[in-house]
């Protein structure tokens, strides 16, 4: 850890959220390979801006060409690859922007990691933390596989790709997250409109006028 540095305060969260007339937060999609999780994000980032709100995917594939493109699929560089991504999400939120993860994030122990972080964000001049959203896209692996539209699974089957969730490593489905979308029964819009009625009858998105 590095020493000698110090923190330095900036604008609280609820004057900037006053500001910007949003609340930020973090809507973090988990689940397996070709659940629909970046899909319905996108779709659900493209429906917030066109509602007049902040909004920012942060893609599982898309951090690992700059942010992460150090890091492996071992158990180790996935723990690694989340805390990063938890801590970008968490800047973002704190912009009062919503921020959108979409990441495979099999493990539940670094799930809670980064709702932790969020839950510590809870400032002494008052602000409150900045809310958690754990989204579980969940379809059967059979469903994923059959899907594959990266060829992923087939390449895991044949032994091409080692440490492959859902097939030679573990997916530990969230256990209580706030929100279920099930991609294989309800369609990608059906799935956004889920999502924002239960982000507006929680309060966190007030749509503009």
């Amino acid at each position: 850890m590095a020493t000698n540095i110090t923190w330095h305060p900036s604008l609280s969260r609820s004057e900037r959220n006053k500001f910007r007339g949003q609340r930020g937060l973090t809507i973090w999609f988990t689940g397996l390979s070709a659940s629909g999780k970046s899909t319905v994000a996108t779709a659900l980032e493209q429906h917030l801006l066109h509602l007049g709100l902040s909004a920012y995917r942060l893609d599982g594939d898309n951090v690992r060409f700059g942010l992460n493109k150090d890091l492996g699929f071992s158990e180790k560089d996935r723990n690694e690859n989340i805390r990063r991504i938890a801590e970008v999400a968490k800047l973002f939120a704190d912009s009062s922007t919503i921020a959108l993860t979409s990441f495979i994030s099999p493990y539940r122990a670094d799930r809670q990691t980064a709702r932790e972080l969020h839950a510590s964000s809870a400032s002494a001049e008052g602000d409150e933390a900045i809310p958690f959203i754990e989204v579980y896209v969940d379809v059967p692996i059979s469903v994923a596989e059959q899907r594959d539209p990266k060829g992923l699974y087939k390449k895991a089957r044949a032994g091409e790709i080692k440490e492959f969730t859902g097939i030679s490593a573990p997916y530990e489905a969230p256990e209580n997250p706030e929100i279920t979308i099930k991609t294989h029964e309800k369609s990608v819009e059906e799935c956004v409109a889920q999502i924002l009625e239960w982000l507006q009858e929680k309060g966190y998105v007030t749509l503009k006028k």
